[in-house]
């Protein structure tokens, strides 16, 4: 995924925490919040229960590509936020991509007939 679609500022991220709506699936949460930019951005994000630094690291980067093909698509506008549960880092990839574009249809930031 580019760089100019990445969410990075903590400030920012704590915004769409705070005012966005949440999607919940068992290997992912999707946070997605409007934003004023004319910009799209999406951050990834493991917390601790996820494992060690090497399992979160390796599911950031597998979110992240699996979300890279569906960020293209998407309207301009929002801010994502992508939190990765336990079972991220084991879950083969395909189901892993498919969690992504799942939440993103949920959200309403995709086509539902988006087949990438």
């Amino acid at each position: 995924m580019q760089r100019r679609f990445r969410l990075n500022r903590s400030g920012d991220i704590q915004r769409v925490r705070r005012t966005g709506k949440s999607y919940a699936h068992p290997l992912l949460v999707l946070v997605a919040a409007r934003s004023d930019a004319p910009s799209k951005r999406l951050a990834v994000t493991a917390g601790l229960r996820v494992g060690g630094a090497v399992e979160r690291n390796r599911a950031r980067r597998r979110i992240r590509e699996a979300a890279r093909p569906l960020v293209d698509g998407m309207p301009e506008g929002w801010d994502l936020l992508l939190i990765a549960r336990s079972g991220a880092v084991k879950a083969p990839f395909g189901e892993l991509a498919g969690a992504v574009r799942t939440l993103f249809q949920r959200a309403g930031v995709t086509a539902s007939d988006d087949r990438d």
